[in-house]
């Protein structure tokens, strides 16, 4: 079947010498896995390897078979090309994390219209932005909306339950501190736009440990991100 959706790219790993698998976010159908033969060969074939950087959006053109194998691209064109991203280690950083993150944690369970739209909006918000301090934070919060364990609201209780993501009375060996609670409960209030220095550098180390421990226990055999120890330095 031939499909035009619009597409994020999550992944690009190289196959052999010549070739490329693909992951992408396609507004039409989810998570969907797709072979470019001779990527690095031929003018056009390397004009299209460029396309598939990590979180580029993109416009395609493919057939699914939908039979949990490899698919295929007819056409592809980059859409909201990124002009900052590229330039910034800040931002370029963020967004191998991120990918690097939708890479352990989304599985292949059909569309995912609302996830996909957020992720759209968000990217071309870093794209427009010099203050990114707290955006790796917001949006892994964010992104647990849209696979189903985002912590509950109940935020008058004084511990975080990890395991439970809900809010507690009383501490346990899997329920942030009280330090680490009150924390939690500033950044599930945050918005991107929201003043940047609202937290230090350490409280957003701290913090994204939570949330890194948070995935972990929420999404099975979530990895932890190989690119979280240079997110961390950038940060520092």
């Amino acid at each position: 079947m031939l499909i035009k959706t619009k597409a994020i790219v999550i992944s690009a790993l190289k196959y052999q010498e010549k070739s490329l698998i693909v992951k992408c976010l396609t507004f039409s159908d989810g998570l969907k896995t797709y072979f470019v033969n001779n990527a690095f060969s031929g003018k056009k074939n390397q004009q299209k390897n460029a396309f598939f950087q990590p979180l580029n959006q993109l416009e395609i053109e493919a057939y699914h078979k939908n039979k949990g194998t490899l698919e295929r691209f007819k056409e592809l064109k980059l859409v909201n090309p990124y002009q900052t991203i590229s330039a910034d280690i800040f931002k370029t950083t963020i967004v191998l994390f991120l990918s690097e993150v939708l890479h352990n944690a989304i599985k292949e369970e059909g569309k995912n219209e609302e996830l996909f739209t957020f992720l759209e909006a968000a990217l071309t918000w870093l794209d427009h932005h010099e203050e990114v301090s707290n955006f790796h934070l917001i949006t892994l919060i964010q992104i647990s909306k849209y696979l189903g364990f985002y912590p509950e609201q109940d935020s008058e209780k004084p511990y975080f339950e990890l395991t439970e993501g809900v809010f507690s009375e009383y501490s346990s060996l899997s329920s942030l501190s009280l330090e680490e609670t009150q924390l939690f409960k500033k950044l599930l209030q945050l918005k991107f736009d929201d003043n940047q220095k609202v937290f230090s550098a350490n409280q957003r180390q701290i913090l994204l440990k939570i949330l890194i421990d948070y995935y972990t226990l929420n999404i099975d055999g979530f990895k932890k991100p190989k690119s979280l120890d240079v997110l961390k330095e950038v940060f520092n």
